[in-house]
């Protein structure tokens, strides 16, 4: 309990014995504290909303760069079982760019994140792929779909060492799973195709 919880809880048993109102009208019993008694206190050590938005627009973008990506590498490829998968992994990463979009939404900020720019994508991997795809060539294609996806790995962590609430952090972990899934997937059918 924190020093000023104690002296609160102190003031308000006092007020209690002398026929007094509880101040604000609360329960300070921190075994069983409503809602209004556990704002500030679950949430103390949290980051400020403005900055969990800033860091769930950064996955965005590095969602809508891997979206991107994968659409161009599976018009790239010839091989059919990896247009397939490919593609599957363009349509996860739409639905992760969802579901991150719904949390923004959810802490009141109207404007999610729905684009990516050419710095961004240069920084999280994604721009050589463009050039590589016209070569027509598999597992030059495989290379650039796993630096990409080394960058998105790096992001989730990076995201997920952060103070975030409890429902925030659970999907993230869960696309953080998949993501590294899918990122294993490729460097492993990129080793079994090299040159």
């Amino acid at each position: 309990m924190f020093a000023a919880d104690a002296d609160f809880s102190r003031a308000h048993t006092a007020n209690e014995r002398f026929g007094g109102p509880a101040p604000l009208g609360h329960s300070f019993n921190l075994k069983n504290p409503t809602r209004a008694d556990r704002v500030g206190r679950d949430y103390i050590g949290m980051k400020e909303q403005k900055e969990i938005v800033s860091i769930i627009d950064d996955l965005i973008k590095t969602l809508k760069d891997g979206e991107e990506g994968f659409e161009q590498a599976a018009d790239g490829v010839k091989d059919p079982q990896l247009k397939s998968l490919f593609s599957e992994y363009s349509r996860q990463r739409s639905r992760f760019v969802t579901e991150l979009q719904q949390q923004v939404h959810d802490l009141g900020e109207p404007e999610p994140e729905t684009s990516t720019s050419a710095a961004g994508a240069l920084h999280r991997g994604w721009i050589n792929l463009k050039s590589v795809v016209t070569g027509g060539d598999d597992h030059a294609i495989l290379a650039e779909c796993e630096r990409g996806e080394d960058s998105a790995v790096e992001e989730y962590k990076k995201a997920l060492d952060d103070d975030l609430s409890q429902p925030l952090y659970e999907l993230l972990s869960r696309q953080y799973t998949d993501i590294k899934a899918a990122h294993d997937r490729v460097r492993n059918l990129r080793d079994t195709r090299k040159t």
